[in-house]
């Protein structure tokens, strides 16, 4: 009985916050764009990364430097979003382990 209350409980607090959240109050949302790289862009992303690593930078200023930072990092951040990876938070984690141990 006790069980079957708390993960009622539960579930009602899980819903609730997820409705909170989805309820935001500013004017503009993000909208969800799908940002598929082939895996050509992806190599051709990850050699000029490459080329940039092992380039001779003693002789640059410090704003070219710069630039390739920049660069290497837009490129890595491309990179990555192309990816399909899927980020779970600690508290996420804990509740879901806390939710399969109780059933």
């Amino acid at each position: 009985m006790k069980k079957t209350i708390f993960i009622a409980l539960m579930m009602i607090f899980t819903l609730g916050a997820t409705s909170f959240a989805n309820n935001s109050d500013s004017k503009t949302a993000p909208v969800a764009t799908e940002n598929k790289l082939s895996t050509e862009e992806i190599t051709r992303m990850n050699n000029r990364v490459e080329e940039i690593r092992d380039m001779d930078k003693s002789d640059m200023t410090v704003a070219e430097k710069r630039e390739l930072r920049k660069e290497s990092k837009g490129i890595k951040e491309n990179v990555r979003k192309g990816g399909e990876v899927i980020y779970i938070s600690g508290g996420t984690i804990l509740l879901i382990i806390l939710i399969l141990i109780l059933i």
